[in-house]
């Protein structure tokens, strides 16, 4: 009983207040910034600076000057909903009548609401409106815009992580996007399948590039992923080039690339939807030999069919996938891009390929306009 009392007192109520008061500033800040609760905190802060920017105007105009009101407009504009930026709109026209009624006609000084201020705060306004009602069409808060756009990034960089190999197999992937940018057209999926044994890779150049060709990778990756494993190897290419057919995009061919590696006998096949050839370094003879399978774009027609190349990897031998990006460009031919590459691969024989995706991209296509990717696979001595 003496507890219960104590639990009743007017202190312990009053903690229980304001922890619960506490828990729901601190919940509606989280939803806020996720893009998920309303603006209310950030439009109460907002209203709360016109007033204060306004008294500090009249007080010493010199220092604090009219114009000053486009701050919260500016913040208005990035941080609330249209309904809202509107609410913050008219209290600022407000202010600015307010200062101009209390330093005079603008013709009697400097410091004073001139039609240039009016129309500078009233061109702010607009342009923040603007980018609410955008916001609010797209229904990304742009709290959450630029993380969408690093989660996008990072599923595209996971999903085409290499698994790990078996020991005497090394391998390594390379993306260079267009123009520096965080987004590619290509894309790898792998996974090994048949208990472990065997590796299946999957490299694939969207048309477009960059930022154009980034959401579009991001689907077909997903969904080759899935596919990936699911179907025999002779069913994947097929089932991709259907399920591209379906999207029916403007611009929606690919070209692609199956590698169905058995990583105990080194043996494998190649399946190739128009992409560029493989290439491999025979260790014996130490010269590189093109792996060119035959078959279609993806997305073109409907039936197509994909011939497989057969080879087998022995050790000391490397295998290299890439995309066009790396070997083509406006003043060369695909030969000669071809030639260059190998002949910059040469450089890594003795020391076993560590590290050298990266770098024959440096070497070989830096400065091309264009999405760029290799995966290299060798079979060590």
């Amino acid at each position: 009983m003496a507890r219960r009392t104590g639990a009743d007192t007017y202190p312990a109520r009053l903690r229980k207040s304001a922890h619960r008061a506490r828990i729901a500033l601190r919940k509606s800040g989280v939803d806020y910034f996720r893009g998920d609760g309303s603006d209310w905190i950030a439009l109460a802060g907002l209203l709360l600076t016109i007033p204060a920017i306004t008294c500090a105007t009249l007080l010493d105009p010199m220092w604090c000057s009219p114009a000053a009101l486009v701050l919260p407009i500016v913040a208005g504009g990035l941080l609330l909903r249209p309904a809202s930026l509107l609410g913050l709109y008219a209290t600022a026209a407000t202010a600015l009548i307010v200062e101009s009624v209390g330093l005079g006609p603008y013709a009697d000084g400097p410091a004073t609401v001139t039609p240039g201020i009016v129309l500078v705060v009233a061109a702010c306004g607009f342009f923040g409106l603007v980018l609410a009602q955008f916001r609010a069409r797209v229904g990304v808060p742009w709290r959450r815009g630029g993380t969408m756009l690093f989660d996008l990034r990072e599923r595209i960089r996971v999903q085409s992580a290499l698994p790990r190999l078996p020991q005497g197999w090394h391998r390594e992937m390379a993306l260079r996007p267009a123009g520096g940018q965080s987004f590619s057209g290509d894309f790898v999926v792998a996974a090994r399948t048949n208990g472990g044994r065997t590796l299946e890779a999957v490299l694939t150049d969207v048309s477009g590039k960059g930022m154009d060709a980034g959401s579009r990778a991001l689907l077909l990756s997903g969904a080759f992923g899935g596919l990936l494993g699911s179907l025999p190897p002779h069913g994947f290419l097929p089932a991709a080039n259907g399920y591209l057919l379906r999207q029916d995009w403007d611009e929606g061919f690919a070209t692609s690339i199956h590698l169905v590696l058995d990583l105990e006998s080194g043996d494998y096949e190649l399946l190739s939807a128009g992409h560029p050839p493989a290439l491999q370094l025979h260790s014996g003879s130490g010269q590189w030999e093109e792996k060119a399978a035959e078959g279609p774009l993806l997305g073109v027609y409907d039936g197509a069919q994909f011939d497989a190349v057969k080879g087998s990897l022995a050790p000391g031998d490397v295998l290299m996938l890439f995309t066009d990006g790396l070997v083509e460009a406006s003043d060369r031919d695909i030969a000669e891009g071809i030639d260059r590459l190998t002949g910059e691969a040469d450089r890594y024989v003795a020391t076993g390929f560590e590290g050298a995706a990266w770098h024959l991209i440096e070497a070989c296509a830096k400065d091309v306009n264009d999405d760029r990717a290799l995966l290299l696979l060798s079979r060590r001595s």
